[in-house]
């Protein structure tokens, strides 16, 4: 099976198009992505998917990427959809973004890819540039993490932390509880309740963590 096959199966059988997503990751741009990558005039997101999180981002430039062929349709006007795995980013030169962005991406990756994941987000990224993974937490989540069939490694904003660290990234934020584990329930989702949600010190059924780190200063992304 090709890796577009496999991704097509993977949206049909995990991550159908669901409304909830797109009012998810509207405000959680508004209300705090946004300032996370604030002053980013290129944003990258890889494993975008249905693109509801870069399709929300004000920046001059967005680039989506993912495996999925579907990415084409779903990008929206003004954003660069790249067909392809995040591991390469061959038709990005040196240096040219200012913030890569992941949500739920880390979970299904080996180490081996996720270190050139982070090879090839150095290259791009700009000195002091920055990388944000949104991820299950699996020391809250352990009892669903492993609902998802393609999910391969676990990872929490310690280990996650960790890694980062063990490669030269320098680590801004480790957020253990940032929103819930998913958007799969009967519960309402709306932008005047998450933002309650990220406002609140409280965080009820999290399940997802905010990790952000940056390039050294300097840094020649090789």
């Amino acid at each position: 099976m090709s890796d577009s096959d496999f991704a097509n199966v993977y949206f049909d059988s995990r991550l159908k198009f669901d409304r909830k997503r797109l009012v998810l990751w509207g405000a959680l741009w508004d209300y705090s992505l946004s300032r996370v990558m604030k002053g980013s005039s290129t944003i990258l997101e890889l494993g975008a998917g249905w693109c509801d999180f870069i399709n929300n981002v004000t920046a001059p430039r967005r680039i989506a990427v993912d495996l999925w062929p579907g990415i084409i349709e779903a990008a929206a006007e003004g954003v660069e959809a790249h067909v392809g795995p995040a591991e390469d980013l061959d038709f990005l030169s040196d240096g040219t973004v200012d913030a890569v962005f992941a949500s739920n991406l880390v979970e299904h990756l080996t180490h081996e890819q996720f270190d050139a994941i982070l090879s090839e987000s150095r290259r791009v990224l700009r000195p002091g540039g920055k990388v944000v993974f949104v991820q299950p937490n699996y020391r809250l989540a352990y009892k669903r993490y492993f609902d998802d069939f393609t999910h391969v490694s676990m990872w929490s904003e310690v280990s996650l932390s960790d890694f980062l660290s063990s490669r030269g990234w320098i680590i801004e934020r480790a957020q253990a509880r940032f929103m819930p584990f998913s958007v799969k329930s009967r519960l309402p989702v709306s932008r005047f309740l998450i933002r309650c949600y990220l406002a609140s010190p409280l965080k009820p059924m999290a399940g997802q963590m905010l990790v952000v780190a940056s390039a050294p200063a300097g840094d020649s992304g090789r």
